[in-house]
């Protein structure tokens, strides 16, 4: 491997608005394929639970309904690509003296207004509507604490079942909630010493990533290693120590000549996995978590060659593309609302109903997926537009950096939109910045 040095911790970096020497990356401008990758997290969530739950009847069903399950990883994506913006964010902001005021108020901004007004919609609104009363609601308004204070992943955890119906996708967006809370602190402890914090990202996505193995292997539940957040910190570490290392001089050049071996390593080891899925006796359980860090790294090299590809390249140019920006740009809203209507087709078999009446179950899941997937994402549309933006405005109280830095992490989604500057970014479920 080349020697270029990584940063030494006398802060030989570039600061925001700086520019990697080594790739003519600046990291001060928009980067659109961004939004891309986000819109490509989203878009494997949405075709996960349109399609990926559906009792396939034939081989070509098969076939779909076993691709799409792998849309589960659009979550690892939201991981990995806030835990780059949100480091990044934070590291960019190091010499703002109101450094943790700023960025909570932005978090909260961002995150709070959506999360908490569909709580409210669900627990105070919902019941006093008799035809969406029943077990299922009551169930949830049993249970609504857990919501309230962001740990439905801890409930899902002790329960040992998906127990939150409509809600239970809010077990990511508790893990996201989670690192916000303990991140800032540990980036502003290391942020002068750059290659320790590198080294603290990493061995927390070690940690976490062994976590899960050596924690089934103990007799901790499948749930447990999937849900709570100590054992899925490793993507968000992951996105965290890159964000560190393209912010150093040669950085973000070290990286991309280490990603093709890397990527090479990890993908040999994915396709491995799946002979020891079948031949060994372990049982799946301990092969998709390791699979699930392997994915995370392949991820996280996807997220580097996206923001590195050459303007004119097929890959910049899918991920700056209209479809994948546009989904990005809704991308927060998208998986806040799409569970409610996935969730109620699944429930109900709804696709059983619509292929009696067209004769065809392989057209009745298509245009169940399109009807859902589009009613997901006018509702977010119209709750970004009318409702979210409202609160983003406010986001210019508290600028995440010094007058006249802005960090390639502060992207905003719909600053490169027509819907104006103030939009979000790193959301995600995984709502960023």
């Amino acid at each position: 491997m080349a020697t270029t040095r990584l940063g030494s911790d006398r802060c030989d970096r570039v600061g925001a608005g700086g520019q990697d020497a080594g790739r003519g990356i600046d990291l001060g401008r928009r980067l659109p394929t961004l939004d891309g990758v986000r819109g490509l997290a989203v878009l494997m969530v949405l075709l996960f639970h349109f399609i990926g739950g559906v009792q396939p009847t034939n081989t070509i069903e098969q076939i779909v309904v076993r691709a799409t399950n792998y849309g589960s990883y659009g979550v690892e994506l939201f991981f990995v690509l806030s835990g780059f913006l949100i480091t990044g964010i934070l590291y960019d902001s190091r010499e703002n003296p109101r450094y943790f005021r700023n960025f909570y108020m932005r978090r909260v901004l961002r995150i709070f207004p959506l999360y908490y007004g569909v709580l409210i919609l669900v627990f105070l609104v919902a019941p006093l509507v008799p035809m969406l009363r029943g077990p299922t609601l009551d169930t949830l308004l049993d249970r609504q604490a857990w919501a309230w204070l962001y740990a439905v992943n801890v409930h899902i955890a002790l329960a040992g079942e998906w127990s939150f119906s409509y809600l239970q996708h809010f077990w990511s967006l508790a893990i996201e909630e989670h690192f916000y809370l303990f991140w800032p602190f540990v980036v502003y402890a290391l942020v002068r010493r750059p290659r320790l914090l590198v080294a603290v990202s990493l061995g927390l996505a070690v940690a976490a990533f062994a976590g899960r193995i050596l924690g089934l292997g103990a007799g901790l539940s499948w749930w447990t290693t999937y849900v709570l957040t100590p054992f899925r910190l490793d993507g968000l570490a992951l996105g965290a120590a890159m964000a560190v290392v393209v912010r150093q001089r040669g950085g973000l050049e070290w990286l991309m000549r280490a990603m093709p071996r890397v990527a090479l390593i990890a993908g040999a080891l994915f396709v491995a996995s799946f002979a020891w899925s079948r031949h060994a006796g372990q049982g799946d359980v301990y092969v998709m978590g390791f699979r699930a860090g392997l994915i995370q790294v392949l991820l996280a090299c996807l997220l580097l060659w996206a923001i590195t590809a050459p303007a004119p390249s097929l890959v910049a140019r899918v991920f700056s593309g209209r479809t994948l920006t546009f989904l990005g740009t809704y991308s927060y809203g998208l998986y806040v609302y799409h569970h409610f209507i996935s969730y109620y087709f699944s429930a109900n078999k709804t696709e059983l109903a619509v292929a009696a009446w067209i004769g065809s179950h392989t057209a009745a899941m298509a245009l169940q997926a399109a009807v859902g997937m589009g009613a997901s994402l006018a509702i977010a549309y119209v709750s970004f537009e009318y409702f979210e933006k409202r609160f983003l405005d406010m986001k210019r109280h508290f600028s995440a950096h010094a007058a006249g830095e802005q960090s390639l992490a502060e992207q905003a989604p719909a600053a490169r939109s027509r819907v104006g500057a103030q939009g979000k970014a790193a959301s995600m479920p995984v709502a960023g910045e």
